[in-house]
């Protein structure tokens, strides 16, 4: 498989219809077990591409770290979390998503993976809430001395917005509508 950080933005947007809904399953530490169709569409891999590799596979460059790192904190404390999602296909396209992540559980309660279903987002939310916040942490990320020292305090500022709005990630997600 071709190294996706060496395939170049295309800058062109894949929009995903109502109707359409991506599905995807991982193991405990984010590798694929699962994909349906649409995943694959859209991802611009096959499926013997992605099975066994790690989700973030088709993490656009431009999505930050911040929102990665609530979502696991989130569904590996068992809870589920909505997000909103900028991913990058095989060929440098990228299509957004609202993502809905839960734990997956074996019969006794245990997590044994993750579930994902991801739906076409509203355009005005994407447009007027999530890009400039989004914009806003990567600049926090990428102006630290390090990665670790930018993730940091970009979830800092996350957990300081949501303080001021009395909200947790999922409310304020929710919150937006669409």
């Amino acid at each position: 498989m071709s190294d996706r950080r060496s395939v170049a933005l295309s800058g062109k947007e894949l929009v995903m219809q109502p109707d359409e809904i991506i599905v995807t399953k991982t193991d405990l530490s984010g590798k694929i077990t699962y994909g349906n169709r649409t995943f694959f569409k859209f991802a611009g891999y096959t499926e013997k591409e992605c099975i066994g590799v790690q989700h973030n596979i088709v993490r656009h460059p431009d999505m930050p770290r911040t929102v990665f790192k609530a979502a696991w904190d989130t569904i590996q404390d068992g809870r589920e979390i909505f997000a909103y999602v900028n991913n990058r296909s095989k060929n440098g396209d990228f299509y957004w998503v609202l993502a809905h992540m839960t734990p997956s559980r074996d019969k006794s309660g245990n997590v044994v993976g993750y579930h994902s279903n991801r739906r076409a987002p509203d355009k005005a939310i994407i447009k007027n809430s999530i890009i400039p916040l989004y914009d806003h942490l990567l600049k926090i990320e990428r102006s630290a001395a390090s990665p670790k020292d930018g993730l940091d305090a970009a979830y800092t500022d996350l957990k300081n917005m949501l303080a001021t709005k009395k909200q947790t990630f999922n409310e304020f997600t929710l919150s937006l509508g669409g």
